[in-house]
């Protein structure tokens, strides 16, 4: 019988999400994909350090382990990295004893086509082209961000795995936040107070949201071992369209931050967030100062639309 995803939450790392390879991206920048390669066979005994999102998957790896939630998780590596440069990887994912054992490889082929085939609910990866076209296939994804917080706990074990989410352009569509850009705050909050009781569209993450509330829904109280945030710069008058969107979803978010212009990088700290997701670099660079974040490239469809014609004529 073939294993089967459909039922469970399937996470896509790159090997640069998963490890800090750093040095190894500068080499294919700068000498090209031929350097890069030698590099990586010529040190496959030469152990790679944790990277922004190794806390986030091996405490994602550990759900697996709770009584009722055996094989909940399944974590593939994404990578565009050809079978012969992934062995220091795979020798990384053995040493620190992580339970992937699925992989894609495309060998510098985008891995768009392949999210979809897997029943991808997250993926992450410093590739922006990548990341982009998976957001165009209505999966969420994000641009980790691989300069900030500099060294991860190898041995510290994450109870509880805490998830933070901007709103507008992530949860949310851009439909607001494009009034605001192109009319200013005035008829931004007067739109949100027109439209309280109207649900907001669903951004690239709702769908994940969604996935993540169910698993939720499984455990009692302090037991469960997700909890979200919502850390937004909406504040009053602009917050009740927000819970009402999240309340006619049947969603759960544990805590939700209406900052009003308050930065979110001393919140997300606070908080503890082994990773937040937001659509602009003024946040997800300060932010990953302190947790690990990624950027989530949100443009509408009729833009994509656009650039694509673009693209093709």
């Amino acid at each position: 019988m073939a294993y089967d995803l459909e039922n469970k939450l399937v996470v896509g790392v790159s090997s640069r999400t998963l490890f800090d390879l750093t040095y190894e991206n500068k080499i294919f920048e700068e000498e090209g994909v031929e350097a890069y390669s030698r590099y990586q066979v010529e040190h496959e005994d030469e152990l790679l350090m944790p990277g922004p999102g190794f806390p986030l998957v091996r405490a994602l790896l550990n759900l697996n382990e709770l009584p009722g939630r055996e094989g909940s998780v399944e974590v593939i590596i994404m990578s565009r990295n050809s079978p012969d440069t992934s062995l220091r990887v795979f020798k990384a994912i053995e040493h620190y004893g992580l339970r992937i054992t699925r992989a894609v490889l495309a060998g510098g082929a985008s891995l768009a086509p392949y999210l979809s085939a897997f029943k991808t609910d997250l993926f992450l990866s410093a590739c922006e082209d990548d990341v982009q076209r998976a957001i165009d296939s209505n999966i969420a994804a994000g641009i980790i961000c691989t300069e900030g917080i500099a060294t991860y706990d190898c041995e510290h074990q994450i109870r509880q795995i805490r998830i933070a989410f901007d709103g507008d352009a992530v949860l949310f569509s851009d439909e607001s936040e494009r009034i605001f850009q192109e009319k200013g705050l005035e008829a931004f909050e007067e739109n949100e107070r027109k439209n309280a009781n109207n649900p907001l569209q669903a951004g690239p993450f709702a769908k994940f949201l969604k996935t993540l509330s169910k698993l939720q829904k499984d455990y009692p109280g302090e037991d469960v071992p997700i909890r979200t945030a919502l850390v937004t710069t909406r504040c009053a008058p602009a917050h009740e369209r927000v819970i009402r969107t999240l309340r006619a979803w049947d969603v759960r978010i544990d805590e939700v931050f209406f900052l009003g212009g308050i930065r979110k990088r001393d919140v997300l700290q606070a908080f503890g967030a082994h990773i937040f997701f937001d659509d602009q670099p003024a946040h997800t660079l300060p932010a990953s100062e302190v947790v690990p974040a990624a950027r989530v490239p949100y443009r509408n469809r009729e833009n994509a639309e656009e650039i694509e014609e673009k693209d093709s004529s």
